[in-house]
């Protein structure tokens, strides 16, 4: 099951966690119904059933609900309650699942759009679904009952443009700049210091001065 936030070790060096969101619980509608009525038929056919059938009938029919329950709501609640959304200050990533896992990404590099969609119902409640679009395999990518897609869409956009900007100046910085040329006034200064230690004698700290000063 998903228990806190999203796994730090999953994080790459220096990727910092922006958004980690479950599915709406919009999404829990349809299963939860399903469990409901598995339910009600599991103890309505308890009632209306001849107490002379026995306990077998009770065991079948429980049996019987819990293999509806299996094949039907089960797995969409397992995945909301698995489900990772998570935009990091590097990518977009999806995973869901406890025992047999699904999951995908989207780097910000490769990321070209994004919009969402929102019906009237699903405004009033904060849900709706997110297109990304990028480049490479992954193509167009939809996101289902995204809790607040015009929050999530912005901090992805914010998130593109810091690491565009990131990468650039990581790519000016890394060049090799020119070192400055030392001034006449730190020459002096260091002249000084060779002759209070002794370095220079008189003589050679005044020749030398001569020649620095001769530059001006």
């Amino acid at each position: 099951m998903r228990f806190g936030r999203f796994p730090p070790s999953l994080l790459d060096d220096n990727e910092d966690l922006v958004l980690d969101l479950r599915p709406h619980w919009i999404a829990l509608i349809k299963p939860l119904a399903q469990t409901v009525a598995i339910l009600a038929g599991v103890v309505l056919a308890w009632l209306l059933s001849p107490f002379q059938w026995g306990g077998w009938f009770y065991a079948l029919t429980l049996a019987g609900g819990a293999a509806l329950f299996i094949i039907f709501p089960a797995k969409p609640i397992i995945t909301w309650a698995t489900s990772h959304f998570v935009v990091t200050s590097d990518r977009v990533l999806r995973r869901s699942g406890w025992i047999a896992k699904e999951a995908m990404e989207i780097s910000l590099e490769n990321l070209s759009d994004v919009r969402f969609h929102q019906s009237i119902s699903e405004r009033l409640i904060g849900a709706g679904d997110l297109m990304m679009e990028s480049a490479g395999r992954s193509g167009q990518e939809l996101f289902h009952d995204v809790q607040n897609p015009e929050r999530v869409q912005k901090v992805i956009f914010q998130m593109k443009e810091r690491n565009a900007a990131r990468q650039a100046g990581g790519g000016l910085s890394s060049r090799r700049l020119p070192v400055p040329a030392p001034s006449i006034a730190d020459e002096l200064a260091k002249l000084h210091r060779l002759r209070g230690q002794g370095v220079l004698t008189d003589a050679e700290f005044q020749a030398v001065k001569a020649r620095l000063l001769s530059r001006v």
